[in-house]
């Protein structure tokens, strides 16, 4: 911009700095990823729609990304961090949990479990059917979901029994819509009653559709981007932060961790502990006071899921 301009558009610029200034004071709105969906539940806890799982979009092999989480709250606030072990990476979180486990103390198990890991699932979908909001109806978005409906989704590729049909639920044409029903049960939203359709053609075979709709899809891999993440220190020093006070992550407890974090499950003492919920998120994920474990993705991440930490 040459300065005659700037000095021609200078009663404009006061315009366009209140409409950044109105953008700023929305607050948390700034932060909503309208490409994601989420169902709507009545007061009661129920809700009802049909979504159909959608293909890998081109350049990417699978059709969805798994991503672990912490949060929970300390004395200095909330920890709601991505965990780097959804990279393969080392996470502050997941070495003190570990410290924690091996102290032998009851008590420090408990602080384990309640800080320990939550697993989700990110996925193109299409809303086939949404009662509370039709005008979603028709439209891609990226849905996040937890272990009880990914189990559901393996259980139709990878059928338990010899007589059951595999079916790929990702496939535009021999795939299934997915009936997602949630009630409340003991406090916690609940998916068991869901279920897949009987295998059909999307959008009925129509190959030029089809094409058209896949190429609206939306790309998982900045989901699992090392660059999407924080690093280790900038993960530790909010650690440390929210713990203010509390036993923290230092280089010596890196260090003494070891790499096998498997190797420390769950416990089953401690039966009453129940989890605390931390705020609000973008997942409806029902096992928030379940084991953070995964059916295991084609035989290979078994062993990963199960660490809760």
């Amino acid at each position: 911009m040459s300065f005659q301009n700037l000095k021609k558009n200078s009663q404009s610029t006061i315009s366009r700095l209140t409409q950044e200034l109105d953008k700023l004071n929305k607050g948390s709105e700034s932060y909503k990823d309208d490409r994601f969906w989420k169902p709507e539940v009545d007061q009661a806890g129920n809700g009802f729609a049909v979504i159909r799982f959608l293909p890998a979009v081109d350049g990417e092999d699978v059709p969805w990304v798994r991503i672990f989480t912490h949060g929970f709250k300390g004395p200095g606030g909330w920890y709601i961090e991505n965990s780097l072990t959804t990279i393969g990476k080392k996470d502050p979180v997941s070495e003190m949990n570990t410290v924690l486990w091996n102290s032998g103390n009851e008590k420090d198990k408990e602080i384990a479990r309640d800080r320990k890991r939550k697993l989700s699932y990110i996925a193109n979908i299409l809303v086939v059917s949404d009662p509370k909001h039709p005008e979603n109806e028709g439209k891609i978005f990226l849905y996040k979901f937890g272990k009880k409906i990914f189990d559901k989704i393996m259980e139709k590729i990878q059928p338990e029994f010899a007589d059951d049909e595999a079916v790929n639920v990702f496939d535009f044409w021999q795939g299934a819509n997915f009936k997602l029903k949630i009630r409340k049960v003991a406090g916690y939203i609940n998916y068991d009653k869901s279920e897949f359709e009987a295998p059909s053609a999307l959008l009925d075979g129509d190959d030029a559709k089809l094409e058209a709709l896949w190429k609206k899809q939306h790309a998982l891999k900045e989901f699992n981007d090392p660059a999407s993440f924080k690093t280790y220190e900038e993960l530790k020093a909010r650690l440390n932060e929210v713990l203010n006070g509390d036993a923290k992550v230092t280089s010596k407890t890196a260090e003494s961790f070891d790499d096998d974090e498997d190797s420390f499950p769950r416990a089953k003492a401690a039966p009453s502990f129940k989890e605390k919920s931390p705020p609000k998120m973008d997942s409806d994920s029902d096992e928030d006071n379940e084991e953070e474990s995964a059916l295991d993705y084609f035989k290979k991440l078994a062993e990963e899921d199960d660490n809760p930490f």
